[in-house]
Order: structure tokens, then sequence, then C-alpha cells
């Protein structure tokens, strides 16, 4: 192990595989990544696709999709999760 580094956790290497390839990423690691963080989620009624997430003042949508998201719908997330980070380091 590298000295001055901390071991790297499960949520960082996801996190940070999701950073190097946003074209290749799934609905269910997003939702994990976003629950690790502490966001609230609201799932779709009646049939719709759409889960709402939240924390604090952040809010982000995305559809749940069966095949790759989008990577708009991963630059959200990461943007989402970076201000909530903002929000808590600011109280």
């Amino acid at each position: 192990m590298i000295e001055g580094k901390e071991p790297m956790t499960k949520l960082d290497k996801l996190r940070q595989r999701i950073e190097q390839q946003p074209q290749n990423v799934r609905f269910e690691d997003l939702d994990r990544l976003l629950l690790a963080y502490g966001f609230g989620v609201r799932q779709p009624r009646r049939g719709g696709s759409h889960y709402f997430y939240n924390k604090g003042r952040v809010t982000v949508t995305i559809p749940r999709r069966k095949q790759q998201m989008p990577p708009v719908y991963v630059r959200l997330v990461l943007e989402a999760i970076e201000q909530a980070e903002e929000e808590v380091d600011s109280e």
C-alpha cells in the first residue's frame, strides 16, 4: 500500500468507474451510488419510468432503463452528488 493514501472503498471504485466511463453505466449503478451518498428515492407511480432522488435541496430525476444509461443522466447524477457534498461542507 502506498503511504499517505487511504485504500479505496467499493463506493470510491464505483464512482471512479462511472466518472471514467459514463457511456457504460447501468441504472443499478447510479441507484446504488445515489443511495450510498444518502439520497432518498421516490419510485414512479402508475407505470412511470422515472425515479426521483433528493438530498436536502438537491434533486435529480433519472429514467429506469434496461440497457446502458445515456451519458447525460450520468453527468446529472455526478453533478447532484457534488452539489450535495458542497451543501454538507457549507453547513
